[in-house]
């Protein structure tokens, strides 16, 4: 019987390293979550991130697709990283490179105990250091909040860096061919409407424009 973490097709194409699946979950922020509810399939973008050998996700304690997944209800988590544009000669042939990874497996709600330093975590997912510059969650803040993990245990990877493969006629004719590579930056940060004067602008978020410039 086929696992699900078996891949059918480009199996060259898969990665079986566990630190190439944690850079890849390090470094995206949105999730794909998905499952059945009420008899329907339901795929939900939301925020992630890594936590030892698992990973995290959270929401409203109001919303019923996080009531849906704290149940237990069979889930899979997709993570991509788009990484360039193959341009090859025809566009049969053109493609994308790519990090993604899929994972399978049952959420549970993090306790109260633990629940605190897990939105540390998920904080400083989003933004390294952030944590330390706000204060901490009040109680009525963190009880409105939901937060489930999924152990990273069934996964399945695949990255895709290569060149055009084109025909041989194809390349003797006149079109261009190559690669763009795709990468992600962010811009100068945007101050708040009502943020008072002489507000410096915090160390978490000049790291994260400096890291844009490497």
């Amino acid at each position: 019987m086929k696992v699900r973490t078996q891949l059918t097709r480009y199996k060259e194409a898969a990665v079986t390293e566990r630190p190439a699946l944690d850079a890849l979950l390090d470094e995206i922020l949105v999730a794909h979550v998905g499952f059945v509810s009420d008899g329907h399939p339901v795929v939900l973008p939301t925020a992630i991130a890594r936590d030892g050998d698992s990973v995290l996700i959270h929401g409203s304690t109001g919303s019923p697709w996080m009531q849906t997944l704290a149940r237990g209800v069979p889930a899979s988590v997709a993570v991509t990283a788009l990484e360039g544009l193959v341009i090859a000669r025809s566009a049969f042939a053109s493609s994308v490179n790519y990090r993604s990874a899929v994972l399978f497996g049952e959420f549970r709600v993090v306790a109260d105990d633990p629940k605190e330093s897990a939105l540390i975590r998920l904080t400083d997912a989003l933004l390294p250091g952030r944590s330390a510059e706000v204060r901490r969650s009040r109680p009525r803040e963190r009880a409105a909040t939901m937060l489930l993990t999924m152990p990273i245990s069934q996964w399945s990877m695949k990255v895709a860096d290569d060149w055009p493969e084109d025909d041989d006629d194809d390349i003797a004719g006149p079109a261009w061919a190559g690669v763009i590579p795709i990468r992600q930056a962010y811009l100068p940060p945007k101050p708040a409407p009502d943020l008072g004067t002489n507000r410096e602008v915090p160390p978490s978020v000049r790291a994260l424009g400096e890291s844009s410039l490497i």
